[in-house]
């Protein structure tokens, strides 16, 4: 992918700075330092080029990979106690919100200047629930998980407490640092999820 859109280059710094519908695809070429029809070329529209910059916020890189199949993902699963993935999932989510948080209100107006920007991603099930489904059925069964409490209400714990919009009110609105938010999440998921003393935290 070009530099267009990949984190922290033209097309994401502009529109974060001017919003979705001030910002032209002349003014990201110009910024990236290449001709308008180049953009048009590899994206088609600023609609694909916007869901770009979102994805490749959310993925660290222009890699084509989904979150269940990358390496820390599928290693987060693979720890042997309940309290070890979550440790993991935890130190994962935290890159990824990170990144992704900050650009919430992008998103937000974008959505609000153009009804259609929805519909760049498919209908369904909500991505982050269903990843966050498949932590939960990971976490069934391992010896510390408690065992009284469902895949389901695991899943729903998972979402809500790793929401962009709580971390934000965490991390932006009462300036707590991301090791601070990352430790808060990590010990509220043990408490609720697992059986025994949460292990040190990070």
């Amino acid at each position: 992918m070009t530099p267009v859109s990949h984190g922290g280059f033209p097309a994401r710094e502009l529109f974060v700075a001017q919003g979705y519908g001030a910002t032209s695809l002349q003014e990201v070429a110009d910024r990236a330092g290449v001709a308008v029809q180049t953009v048009y070329f590899v994206f088609g529209n600023k609609r694909t080029l916007f869901k770009d910059v979102v994805d490749t916020s959310i993925a660290g890189d222009t890699e084509p990979v989904a979150v269940m199949d990358r390496e820390w993902f599928r290693a987060a699963c693979a720890e042997p106690t309940a309290a070890g993935q979550l440790r993991a999932h935890v130190r994962g989510t935290g890159e990824i919100l990170g990144r992704v948080a900050p650009i919430m209100p992008m998103i937000a107006s974008a959505g609000a200047a153009d009804p259609q920007i929805a519909a760049q991603w498919p209908d369904g099930p909500d991505p982050r629930y269903t990843v966050l489904h498949a932590v939960a059925q990971a976490l069934a069964g391992k010896p510390d998980a408690r065992p009284d409490v469902s895949v389901a209400m695991a899943a729903d714990l998972l979402f809500c407490l790793l929401s962009p919009q709580l971390y934000l009110l965490f991390v932006q609105d009462r300036g707590w640092s991301r090791d601070r938010w990352e430790e808060w999440a990590y010990a509220t998921l043990v408490a609720q999820l697992c059986t025994g003393p949460a292990a040190p935290p990070f």
